[in-house]
């Protein structure tokens, strides 16, 4: 039986390892996953992600809540993030080699049984002390829906309702990590929701890669655990050089001071995976796309054949969130 998902320890060589450090700090500013463009038509008043954060107030990272945390949740779970690559696009100079690196083509290739690879994206992540990153899965992509046309949070319902299968885009992704801290390990149930909930460090130089549209996963709390200034959207991340970054909030008045020992920083790589030349062509002519309206349409005959939705299609707001509270089921195991 083919793996589900393979660990790489070491994941590349010292050098290049090292490297992804100074791609980092060559962008210099960083910016929180908050500012990501909102939703427009449908559920706009929500998060982009509000299907996780919600179910983090509810429940926490380890599936139970703590009341005394939920006017941090915000805070907690606002990490920084930049786009090194997107589709032909390089946003981060350096990065390249990285981009199309042979381990990652071959261990994708390994582990999704489909040998057409296409490098599609590469975004950084950082979390600074007593941050962490609630369980998920992340955003997948069907033909004619993707995060650049799309709300995240109905990508991923849409996966999760099973009803759009013959569209969906598989995409492998390997989540690498650099850095010296020694929290924030990578949290994940390889055998489904209701399964156990493994971990693994996030050790420098090391990666996993795995179907992170249908696994389960986030990120336990980097050390030290306790959350010092507040980390609101609008807030920056900027290195200051000799392996000083300044925490920053939106009056640009400096909040912290950390060094890369303090910070959780990882890299994901993602990449389109086909069974063969005819499947991709289908994605790349785009001969077969969906659209907003009919996947909305599909959704809520969905709602109402199961007697969840009676009457007319409720506000966007209202209509979203029943979406997600009807489809997404998520883990509930703490760690064992």
């Amino acid at each position: 039986m083919r793996a589900s998902y393979k660990a790489m320890t070491p994941f590349m060589t010292a050098a290049e390892a090292d490297q992804m450090l100074r791609i980092a700090e060559a962008r210099e500013v960083f910016r929180t996953y908050a500012e990501e463009a909102l939703n427009e038509g449908i559920g706009e008043s929500l998060p982009q992600r509000f299907d996780a954060a919600f179910n983090y107030i509810q429940h926490g990272i380890d599936g139970h809540g703590n009341t005394d945390e939920v006017s941090t949740a915000a805070q907690r779970t606002n990490y920084f993030r930049e786009t090194y690559a997107y589709g032909n696009e390089i946003q981060a100079p350096g990065v390249e080699p990285f981009f199309t690196h042979p381990d990652l083509l071959n261990v994708a290739r390994e582990v999704t049984g489909r040998p057409l690879v296409v490098p599609a994206i590469v975004y950084a992540n950082i979390l600074t002390p007593g941050q962490e990153l609630a369980i998920h899965t992340d955003v997948p992509e069907f033909r004619g829906a993707d995060r650049k046309r799309m709300p995240q949070w109905l990508l991923v319902t849409m996966l999760h309702s099973g009803l759009f299968d013959d569209y969906r885009i598989p995409i492998a992704t390997c989540v690498s990590w650099f850095g010296a801290n020694p929290g924030g390990a990578f949290a994940y149930f390889p055998e489904g929701p209701q399964g156990p909930r493994e971990s693994m460090p996030a050790t420098h130089n090391t990666a996993i890669l795995i179907d992170t549209d249908t696994v389960f996963h986030g990120v336990e709390r980097v050390t030290p655990k306790a959350l010092f200034p507040e980390i609101d959207k609008g807030a920056t991340l900027t290195f200051k050089g000799g392996d000083q970054w300044s925490l920053a909030n939106l009056n640009g008045l400096e909040a912290a001071r950390y060094s890369w020992s303090d910070l959780r920083y990882s890299i994901s790589w993602k990449a389109y995976c086909f069974k063969d030349e005819a499947e991709k062509a289908t994605w790349s002519d785009q001969s077969d796309d969906l659209t907003l309206d009919r996947i909305l349409n599909v959704l809520e005959a969905a709602l109402r054949s199961r007697g969840v939705l009676t009457t007319q299609r409720p506000d966007p707001t209202r209509f979203a969130q029943m979406l997600v509270n009807e489809f997404i089921r998520f883990p509930m195991a703490k760690a064992g």
